[in-house]
């Protein structure tokens, strides 16, 4: 057995070319379960409010008319035609056609079911309409901590913004799937909501690139930005800061500095807690063994992957596959 002191350079795939998209590498962690689409049309006077949905992100595209969102704690915010609206956290929050609109919660007005997850609703008093489309993404929380930690309450894009029409040829083809119920439509409009929640917060990034600090900065650091992705795309490989800084041509000593510097922690912490999170997943999702899943996140030794999740995690990784979904765990 060699000591620690040997080092070895971890061995990448070279058919596999390496990655300098460290952002695309974390916003992986964003593995959608599931959406709900909704068709509304809203007409004058209106007013809906949406409960808190604790691990669904929600997102809201003003396809005609106009309307307010209203959310604790924030500023009345007027959404103009063309508006997508990401809501990172799934807090209550009230749509309404005008300022004062007497609102009715979602859960008591009649939808007409489409597919399992797809609805079109019509409510109000008859008078100008506005059409809203509606997703409700449901996502592993876990996996996406720290970027969802980094979010605002609001994600608000724009029509100017969009100035190659994504948004608004996302949505004309969202609908068209909705309308034909073609067979896998339903995967399709998931997939296609990936999509605009990606595009909402690719937009955010870029908006606050010159301003954040943290882990922010640190992914768009061109080397310890591209030492995260590896340890993103290749969490079962024998890394260790000397390959690390190697990898992304530094000394030992800067790459430590930098690394703890930009992101708060030491890389190898970073790591485990990655590893950590990935587990969970796994725990979560799959029916493979400890063993099998403690060897896909680096670990050769079962008793030293359960002593590590214990540690991060604050329970043993068997109370995870045995307790229920509700769990709340925080890494």
């Amino acid at each position: 057995m060699s000591s620690r002191s040997e080092f070895q350079t971890p061995r990448i795939d070279p058919k596999l070319p390496p990655s300098d998209d460290s952002i695309g590498e974390v916003l992986q962690l964003l593995r959608f379960t599931g959406v709900l689409y909704c068709n509304a049309e809203l007409t004058d006077p209106w007013g809906i409010e949406i409960p808190e949905l604790p691990g669904v992100m929600n997102v809201e595209v003003v396809t005609s008319g106009h309307c307010w969102l209203e959310i604790e704690g924030e500023e009345p915010l007027f959404l103009p035609q063309g508006s997508l609206v990401l809501i990172p956290h799934g807090q209550r929050h009230k749509l309404r056609g005008n300022p004062g609109d007497r609102t009715t919660s979602l859960e008591a007005i009649p939808v007409e079911r489409i597919g399992d997850r797809i609805e079109s609703m019509r409510f109000g008093g008859g008078g100008r309409m506005t059409n809203v489309t509606y997703f409700g993404v449901r996502f592993d929380p876990y996996l996406a901590d720290r970027l969802l930690r980094m979010l605002p309450t609001i994600l608000h894009l724009r029509t100017h913004e969009d100035d190659n029409g994504w948004l608004h040829g996302t949505i004309r083809f969202i609908a068209l799937e909705a309308k034909q119920r073609l067979p896998g439509s339903e995967t399709v409009i998931t997939r296609l909501a990936d999509v605009l929640v990606i595009q909402a917060i690719r937009t955010w990034i870029e908006s606050v690139r010159d301003k954040h600090r943290g882990w922010i900065a640190a992914l768009q650091d061109r080397q310890i930005g591209r030492a995260m992705s590896l340890m993103h795309r290749h969490p079962e490989l024998d890394w260790r800061v000397e390959s690390l800084a190697k990898e992304v041509g530094m000394s030992r000593s800067g790459f430590s500095a930098r690394f703890t510097s930009l992101v708060g922690e030491p890389a190898l912490t970073y790591l485990t807690s990655l590893r950590m999170q990935i587990a969970y997943r796994e725990l979560r999702n799959t029916s493979d063994t400890l063993a099998q899943i403690a060897e896909r996140v680096g670990y050769q030794s079962e008793p030293a992957f359960n002593r590590a999740f214990k540690r991060v995690l604050g329970v043993p990784p068997g109370r995870i596959r045995k307790g229920p979904q509700g769990d709340t765990i925080r890494v």
